[in-house]
């Protein structure tokens, strides 16, 4: 199977605290699956975090994902939670690069990923719930090179995360969950969303 390679555009100027740990556990995850990273159509004067230009995987491009794929848009398959068809793990055999339209974490979604149709890729769902950046990337790795049906990758809905005796909240979002029935999340997620408990969660990207 050819390396996969994930790509989100980010359609923004700046980077925010919850974006840049999701962006992060994506390159480190994509690394260790022997696969690639890449932020598209990055400003001139974007300032890609050191935590993320470590990662070896990861590649910084200010190009656009129709320049980048320009040679075989075929290949490229966007995650649309408008498509008319689910991931399938046969998918990982007819595409290479999958494409996530900038942020996907919104609540309630703003439809980021329509300026991406609009350039004539194939698209896909993941499924009616909203999902994290992170949470996205996660699920179409497992589905498209871990061969694991959509329907079989263990989920949760809206997990509260309890802080203390006094603070939880209820995260609006689908999780991969691990071994013991708990979330993933970026390394660093938890403590941001507690110290920034007061904040709207839109906020923090």
């Amino acid at each position: 199977m050819a390396q996969k390679t994930y790509i989100v555009e980010h359609l923004d100027e700046e980077l925010g605290p919850w974006s840049e740990l999701e962006y992060i556990a994506i390159a480190t995850e994509s690394h260790e699956a022997g696969a690639q990273f890449l932020l598209s159509s990055l400003p001139a004067a974007f300032k890609v975090p050191d935590a993320l230009s470590a990662v070896p995987s990861f590649v910084a491009e200010n190009r656009g994902v129709e320049e980048i794929s320009a040679a075989d848009k075929s290949r490229v398959c966007l995650l649309d939670p408008s498509a008319a068809k689910d991931l399938a793990p046969e998918d990982g055999d007819n595409f290479d690069v999958f494409l996530f339209g900038g942020i996907l974490g919104d609540d309630p979604p703003r439809d980021r990923t329509s300026e991406l149709r609009k350039k004539g890729f194939e698209g896909r769902r993941l499924g009616p719930k909203q999902m994290t950046t992170d949470t996205a990337v996660r699920v179409t790795r497992l589905v498209v090179e871990g061969k694991t049906p959509l329907l079989d990758v263990p989920y949760v809905d809206d997990p509260d995360l309890k802080f203390n005796e006094h603070e939880s909240t209820s995260m609006p979002f689908r999780y991969v969950t691990d071994k013991d029935g708990k979330p993933i999340m970026p390394k660093g997620m938890v403590d941001l969303i507690g110290k920034d408990a007061d904040k709207a969660i839109d906020d923090l990207f």
